[in-house]
């Protein structure tokens, strides 16, 4: 964290002073915290995108405040913001997210988000994304399944699910969806924590006894890396195929699963750090060697850099539209509804389609952990569109 704060020093001004902010708020820290790499991942395109003077006279920066999971540190961060004048944030704090879905259209702040649950991505508000649903993710996952399976029986699909609103995620209509392929969904296993799973020894032993040929994992690494290490000392990968969710795999996944990660099937949204050919791969890569001397290859360091690349843009679109002296929330908004075919760096294509489709991108693809690394197994594909009922 030393190093963290060092490095969020801000950025010196223009010699015009003109200077936009925007609010981070996310777990840096304790149970649960992936975002401290994408802080980094933020902190450098800001120092890029200044760099290239992509607004004329005008400097970006970011205020981050760390709100762990708690909904009392979200909900403090988010007022300390607002007052200080702040119209567009960016967090991944599933609880905040959920809670301030009707804070934010009031107060008119945009929120980015990397995590599309289906709560607030239908109808979306003043909330953006840049992939489908959770559920929507699942259900391509489950497209795979039924594109590949040969036998003659129909298959049998466990969900284990982390007992959370993110570990939810797939209820009911991926689960509905697997089912109206063909699938014979088992009944739901839900793991006895909330993300860090210690032993799933009696939910592996159930859905191997129930058949199960695959198996669904929701939650984040620390959740699928021991699953898949029990499931390794049970001798169930004759038996069972394991697959999850975005947040459950890459990197830290295999560093924790070690060769239990071997096979583990995923849908991703964005590409891997071993895809140089990417333009975005080679610009992130070469930015933070330029920056601080060493890379992160996580892919939380990814989706931040996504991330404030759609921020950025929504800012640069308000500034040129409505100029420096009008900016508010309604005029990043419009920034944000106004974002067509963004290319960022080949990472993804983003476009917004007010008022209700904000997920800006459904695309997806599948990768497996072979031989130690993660390797794109499918073109890249558009995810069912999965609208909850009543939306």
């Amino acid at each position: 964290m030393l190093l963290l704060l060092t490095a969020c020093a801000s950025a010196p001004p223009t010699e015009e002073g003109k200077v936009v902010r925007f609010g981070y708020m996310s777990p840096f820290t304790g149970p649960g915290a992936t975002e401290a790499i994408a802080l980094s991942a933020v902190l450098d395109y800001l120092e890029y995108f200044n760099e290239e003077q992509r607004i004329p006279g005008v400097t970006l920066q970011v205020t981050w405040v760390d709100v762990q999971i708690h909904l009392d540190k979200f909900a403090s961060a988010y007022s300390r913001l607002r007052d200080q004048g702040i119209f567009i944030m960016m967090s991944n704090q599933t609880q905040g997210i959920e809670a301030y879905h009707s804070r934010f259209e009031r107060d008119q702040i945009p929120l980015y988000t990397g995590n599309p649950c289906k709560e607030y991505v239908y109808p979306p508000g003043w909330y953006y994304f840049r992939s489908p649903t959770w559920g929507e993710q699942a259900a391509a996952n489950f497209d795979y399944i039924m594109e590949n399976w040969q036998e003659e029986r129909p298959p049998k699909l466990a969900l284990m699910l982390v007992d959370t609103g993110l570990g939810k995620q797939p209820l009911p209509e991926a689960a509905d969806y697997a089912e109206s392929l063909g699938i014979e969904v088992l009944p739901l296993e839900f793991l006895p924590s909330s993300y860090m799973v210690l032993d799933a020894t009696v939910q592996l032993l159930r859905i191997s006894q129930g058949g199960a040929d695959f198996a669904y994992i929701t939650g984040i690494q620390p959740t699928a890396g021991p699953i898949l290490r029990d499931a390794e000392r049970l001798g169930l990968f004759d038996q069972i195929q394991f697959m999850g969710m975005e947040s459950t795999g890459g990197s830290p996944l295999i560093e924790l699963a070690g060769a239990a990660g071997e096979g583990y099937l995923y849908g991703r949204t964005i590409p891997t750090f071993g895809e140089v050919e990417v333009q975005g791969v080679k610009l992130m890569l070469d930015k933070q060697m330029e920056y601080r001397g060493r890379q992160a290859k996580e892919d939380e360091y990814i989706t931040g850099w996504v991330g404030a690349s759609i921020i950025c843009e929504a800012i640069r679109k308000a500034v040129e539209n409505a100029g420096y002296e009008n900016l508010d929330g309604p005029a990043v908004k419009e920034g944000l509804d106004s974002i067509k075919d963004f290319n960022v760096y080949g990472l993804a294509t983003i476009t917004y389609n007010p008022p209700y489709d904000h997920r800006g991108s459904d695309k997806l693809a599948i990768y497996q952990v072979r031989g130690g690394e993660i390797v794109r197994v499918t073109d890249w594909r558009s995810a069912p569109t999965l609208m909850p009922e009543g939306s």
